[in-house]
């Protein structure tokens, strides 16, 4: 199991990396996109896996079945992850949850596992939403959280809308929409991923479980000024809406740091983009989170607030929408207690289960079917950055771990 995990681990690794920044630019529909299924495909066909493409683009690999259509409703037990990544990314967040779910397969046959349901592993697309600003388009668009009409609009910042990416990709975006009949059959999805943040290194434990994804969303701020010439427009003349924008995003700081929240401006677009020139438009994304529905609401408010009366000073047009929000996702509780109890039989001290401010696949599909997550240990913290790591021993572990929890879902 162990060679099987470091084996297909160094085969991914170069994918989709920057020799520049060392980071992963994996974007939806693009070459490194397409290598990065055509690795998922390789490693489903060598272990005699069916292979499946859905109407979204996300890939699966059957056990037990040919395709959904073979399996009875709530039946089959799901893992998996995604394999894109957010501009210059770490080699973690995503493909370990993916490696990791071909990894307990291995190790399940070794144990000689006997297999009393179908069970899948899956590569959900675009779940970073990198390329064209949604996160999670594939599971959206599998739960019908995001409708066909909605997809068809998404364009990147080159203007491509998704369906001439897909089609360019070789994919039919007229198939896009809904898959209920896809989900209906699935009766536990557990998906591995590295932990985002530190709190696995400050208990010494190598592995947990997932309670619940924060309340979370991405808005955009447009903040509208005048054009004019650098060099030769007085300070007090001036309509610049990068002042406005610098303010906003030290009182989103602020709000933040009150609410024991988070708020994140983390994308900036400015036209004309000239160094000498004062700029018209300033387009800011700004990235939340918090533990609850009632603090996020509060650091928005705040947010939006500030932006406005500052704005009102600064001579500036503001526009905020709401570009994208997931509401608080707790997992179900009586999968995530039989998580801990099959885990908990291999361990001398009860798994911790924490909550996390990152989204997942498996928490758009919580609404839908029952979900539960993994964590593996990730020693600083550090994530959506070439620094993103976690030791080999601890990615073992947490391939036993998954192991352990599909045997007891899915074998006699």
């Amino acid at each position: 199991m162990t060679a099987s995990f470091h084996e297909m681990w160094e085969e991914l690794r170069p994918v989709g990396r920057d020799s520049s920044s060392g980071g992963y630019r994996r974007y939806a529909w693009t070459g490194a996109d397409a290598d990065c299924r055509a690795w998922f495909q390789a490693q489903a066909h060598a272990r005699g896996l069916h292979y499946e493409l859905d109407r979204n683009g996300n890939q699966w690999a059957w056990l037990g079945a040919t395709s959904y259509q073979d399996v009875a409703p709530g039946d089959a037990v799901v893992t998996g992850s995604h394999l894109d990544s957010v501009p210059d990314g770490g080699a973690f967040d995503g493909p370990l949850g993916v490696v990791s779910s071909f990894a307990a397969l291995d190790e399940l046959r070794g144990r000689g596992a006997e297999f009393a349901k179908p069970l899948a592993i899956v590569n959900f697309g675009d779940e970073e939403g990198a390329r064209f600003g949604l996160a999670c388009v594939g599971s959206r668009l599998a739960a019908g959280a995001l409708t066909t009409e909605a997809a068809h609009r998404l364009r990147d910042g080159d203007g491509i809308t998704l369906p001439q990416a897909m089609e360019r990709a070789g994919y039919d975006p007229e198939a896009l929409g809904p898959d209920p009949e896809r989900l209906a059959r699935i009766g536990a999805f557990v998906e591995l991923h590295v932990e985002q943040g530190r709190a696995l290194d400050l208990t010494g434990d190598p592995v947990g479980i997932a309670s619940a994804i924060w309340p979370h969303g991405r808005w955009r701020f447009d903040f509208r000024g005048e054009a004019n010439h650098a060099g030769t427009t007085r300070l007090e003349d001036r309509r610049d809406p990068m002042l406005t924008y610098a303010a906003t995003v030290l009182a989103a700081r602020e709000q933040a740091r009150l609410a024991g929240a988070l708020a994140t401006f983390g994308k900036i677009s400015v036209q004309p983009n000239g160094v000498n020139a004062i700029p018209s438009l300033v387009s800011g994304w700004l990235d939340s989170r918090a533990a609850d529905q009632d603090t996020l609401d509060t650091v928005i408010d705040g947010i939006e607030r500030a932006a406005a009366e500052r704005a009102a000073r600064d001579g500036i047009d503001l526009t905020v929408v709401r570009e994208s929000f997931t509401p608080v996702v707790e997992f179900q509780h009586a999968l995530r207690d039989e998580l801990a109890a099959i885990l908990g039989k291999a361990a001398d001290r009860p798994v911790p289960v924490l909550g996390t401010g990152a989204g997942h696949d498996a928490g758009i599909l919580s609404g839908t079917i029952p979900t539960a997550m993994l964590f593996v240990r990730n020693p600083t913290g550090v994530s959506h950055s070439p620094a993103e790591t976690a030791a080999e021993d601890d990615c073992i572990a947490g391939v036993t771990a998954l192991a352990d929890v599909l045997e007891g879902l899915a074998c006699r």
